[in-house]
């Protein structure tokens, strides 16, 4: 993987629309990754990044009420609450 420093990205910030592959931003100083960029693509990289679980996890048809049910049950799982 190619790694970019951020003085790099602070003087040509056209770096980040040039790049086509995955690549991590050091920063120099500390000898330590910051962050690894995923250029977007047209293909989406959810499916890539998404690992083994990708096929355990269902589409919602509706978000919010998909979070409100995730937000209930967290609620039910920690204060022991019931219906």
């Amino acid at each position: 993987m190619q790694s970019v420093s951020i003085g790099d990205i602070q003087k040509n910030i056209s770096l980040l629309t040039q790049k086509n592959d995955p690549f991590a931003i050091v920063d120099k100083r500390k000898n330590k990754r910051v962050a690894i960029v995923y250029p977007v693509k047209k293909e989406s990289v959810i499916s890539a990044m998404a690992g083994k679980y990708r096929e355990r996890v269902s589409k919602c048809k509706d978000l919010e009420r998909t979070k409100e049910e995730a937000m209930t049950e967290a609620l039910r799982e920690k204060y022991g609450l019931s219906d």
